[in-house]
């Protein structure tokens, strides 16, 4: 969609999220953000206010699907949705001595349900209004199981491909979807990281690039493209004893 009036964003008073917000931010522009910390999130919709936009922060658990279905409604009511960017994740350390189930759970709770609670309602509402635009944020990591990470790149991986199926689905209806994979880029999650980040990218970079992306209605915005062609390309057609030899050799995420 080229000109989004009415955006709605989660997990934006931080990373990525943040960053798309002061990018779409603008006069006429009204902004739905979400976010865990209520003076980041206010924080976010403050800056946004200031380069002319509109815009109301809201502290929301995306794991509570009713909470989420209420507000995406009230939004929706108040300035009806053009585009929802399903931002929110989680991406915890890994090692075997993690419970692992749990580890699993709280993961796919975020970044699996917490998506599923974004866009189920978003679909309802843009069905009824003819159009509009739902982006999904995976990752690279999405393309093959990380043995680094395993719980993190499998919820990545079902987003993807529900995004993608999503796109299918609905094109009908006028709803466009896109699936969005990044490398690293720079967030409070990523300052966290002891390990190295190849072609690690700040959030105002990314922001543009997923913007260009969405104004063109693309599949998939993946990027930076020298992951893009490692994981999107030559890394699927390594012979499998390599394959495994490669993702073994990955940093560990402890």
């Amino acid at each position: 969609m080229d000109n989004p009036k009415s955006i709605l964003i989660t997990g934006a008073s931080s990373g990525i999220g943040e960053a798309l917000a002061l990018e779409y931010a603008a006069p006429g522009t009204h902004l739905f953000l979400s976010g865990r910390d209520r003076e980041r999130t206010d924080t976010i919709a403050e800056a946004c206010r200031t380069k002319g936009a509109t815009a109301e922060g809201k502290v929301i658990d995306v794991r509570d699907q009713d909470a989420m279905t209420d507000w995406i409604n009230a939004c929706h009511a108040t300035k009806p949705l053009d585009l929802v960017i399903a931002n929110a994740g989680i991406g915890l350390g890994f090692n075997k001595d993690v419970d692992i189930e749990k580890h699993t759970a709280d993961i796919f709770a975020v970044n699996v349900n917490g998506v599923f609670h974004t866009i189920h309602p978003s679909l309802d509402l843009m069905r009824k209004k003819g159009h509009g635009q739902i982006a999904i944020m995976a990752s690279l990591a999405a393309y093959h199981g990380m043995p680094s990470s395993p719980a993190y790149s499998t919820s990545k991986a079902c987003v993807k491909a529900y995004g993608e199926a999503l796109r299918g689905a609905y094109w009908s209806d006028g709803i466009k979807v896109t699936v969005i994979c990044p490398g690293f880029v720079e967030s409070r999650i990523t300052r966290r990281n002891k390990f190295p980040m190849p072609f690690l990218m700040t959030g105002e970079k990314a922001a543009r690039i997923i913007r260009r992306g969405l104004a063109r209605n693309k599949a998939r915005i993946t990027f930076p493209w020298q992951i893009r062609l490692m994981f999107g390309g030559a890394v699927r057609f390594l012979p499998e004893f390599l394959m495994d030899r490669f993702l073994r050799a990955l940093p560990d995420k402890t």
